[in-house]
């Protein structure tokens, strides 16, 4: 079962779309030296990401989408 559940992961990943670091910026409404920043901290900060070559670097709408659900904090659910 979870070698199924990693393989249809992994198409997801294949087909779900992939933001460069100017495109993820704007849709998280940082700047994108904060997303290189994160990328190049010790340790690693911010969502998953590919880097292709020392220039290209992608980011997965599934994983960006799975960091942010990470890093959610609902009001009601925050400890008083």
């Amino acid at each position: 079962m979870t070698e199924t559940l990693e393989r249809q992961s992994d198409a997801g990943l294949l087909l779900g779309g992939w933001y460069t670091t100017e495109e993820l910026a704007e849709i998280i409404g940082v700047d994108p030296s904060t997303l290189r920043r994160w990328r190049t901290a010790d340790p690693v900060q911010g969502p998953p990401f590919v880097r292709l070559s020392g220039a290209v670097t992608r980011y997965s709408a599934i994983d960006v989408q799975r960091w942010l659900l990470s890093h959610r904090i609902a009001p009601q659910e925050r400890p008083r």
